[in-house]
């Protein structure tokens, strides 16, 4: 199920002449996507393409050029991954988009660059959005990226996720509700997200999930734990 995926952070697309890690090709991505903002038969590969070579330009840029995020955040580029998704275009696209995701925040490094992919609240629209979790596959790339963004977790981004004024925390609230999920490695990255969120010391945060939270997480992973105990002593008992 958590396959590795295919290695494309480095390979490039288009023509030669072309500089693909530069703002101009930036630019250039950006007037693709304005031309496409309908996702159709016809345009999801060159959408996804698209979407993988901004990705590239900014790990790019992460390390060599901040002008790119400048110029990511001022034509809100994110809201356009966020509209291909809520088209409802597919799951070919959807799996494509979140494996896209997932490897960005996995290759950036400076917080700086973080601050601009996490500003505006696109990526908690991401995290909230309504995938269809009964694919295998998108259950894999979704968990695995709400795994990624739980290890950038710490006093300074928590407030990107963590919203006080509303008492909303999707990135957690999100990944508890897979803590029983059929797919062990589902369930093991869950807990590896909770234990990233219970690390940072945010007192508001961890007020919030103490009182919010704790009591139907916990209770219910007792219960499951407490299922399971059962189940194997069934077992030796029937063994015996």
């Amino acid at each position: 199920m958590f396959g590795r995926s295919r290695s494309w952070v480095g390979g490039g697309h288009g023509k030669a002449s072309r500089n693909i890690h530069s703002l101009d090709h930036l630019k250039y991505l950006y007037h693709v996507l304005t031309k496409n903002t309908t996702v159709t038969e016809q345009n999801r590969n060159l959408l996804v393409e698209t979407i993988r070579s901004i990705t590239e330009i900014l790990i790019w840029g992460d390390q060599n050029d901040s002008s790119v995020f400048d110029f990511f955040l001022e034509k809100n580029m994110f809201v356009f991954f966020l509209n291909i998704l809520r088209q409802k275009s597919g799951r070919y696209v959807c799996v494509q988009l979140l494996q896209t995701l997932n490897i960005l925040f996995e290759n950036i490094s400076h917080e700086t660059s973080l601050y601009y992919l996490l500003s505006n609240n696109y990526v908690n629209s991401i995290i909230v959005h309504k995938f269809d979790f009964s694919d295998e596959e998108i259950m894999a790339y979704y968990i695995s990226f709400l795994k990624t963004l739980s290890l950038k977790l710490n006093n300074h981004t928590v407030h990107f996720f963590y919203n006080e004024h509303t008492n909303d925390f999707a990135l957690y609230t999100e990944a508890i509700k897979f803590f029983n999920h059929p797919e062990s490695m589902v369930r093991i990255a869950v807990r590896t997200i909770t234990l990233n969120v219970y690390k940072v010391d945010n007192q508001a945060m961890l007020h919030y999930i103490r009182d919010k939270t704790a009591v139907p997480y916990f209770s219910n992973l007792v219960w499951f734990i407490g299922s399971h105990v059962i189940e194997l002593d069934n077992c030796v008992q029937t063994d015996e």
